[in-house]
């Protein structure tokens, strides 16, 4: 019984030309064992945190400017997708297809005053989790504060499970 919960903290890998690339995508082989392991838990699990990945074109404001950043990498991507494909469920995609829903945007270039951010904070679920979704969000005003972190909450409403 309960909710299992996995916070994380996926590695950032650029330069892509680097051993960092590499660092980061070895680390996504082993998020997808452990991954793997807990979709068929048979209890509710989630796995959340900032996955520094952007996913879809939708989940940035200029997919062309990430083509050569290790967020938006083919074979990040790919991973991801490998990962969902076992049977998680990305919890905002499961309330909204609406584009420029963002979770972090740079401080530098005005990135905020022109909404040029990406969604990369991410929380997937599992069957029994996603069973129990009522609502998710992400907390985007909290950004407009005075000195605010370059990412804003995203939270989750699960069901009473008993």
């Amino acid at each position: 019984a309960g909710l299992m919960i996995c916070n994380l903290y996926l590695p950032n890998g650029n330069p892509v030309t680097s051993e960092k690339l590499t660092y980061k995508l070895k680390w996504m082989d082993c998020l997808y064992s452990y991954t793997k392991s807990l979709v068929n838990l048979g209890k509710p699990a989630i796995i959340l945190g900032d996955f520094n990945v952007i996913p879809h074109d939708i989940d940035c404001k200029s997919p062309a400017k990430w083509i050569d950043d290790a967020l938006y990498h083919p074979e990040v991507r790919s991973k991801f997708f490998k990962i969902l494909n076992l049977g998680y469920y990305d919890a905002i995609r499961l309330k909204t297809a609406s584009k420029e829903v963002f979770t972090q945007w740079d401080y530098q270039g005005g990135a905020w005053q022109k909404n040029d951010g990406v969604r990369i904070d991410h929380l997937l679920l599992n069957p029994q989790a996603a069973d129990l979704l009522i609502s998710c969000g992400i907390d985007k005003y909290l950004r407009s504060s005075d000195k605010p972190s370059d990412h804003v909450p995203v939270w989750i409403k699960f069901t009473d499970q008993e």
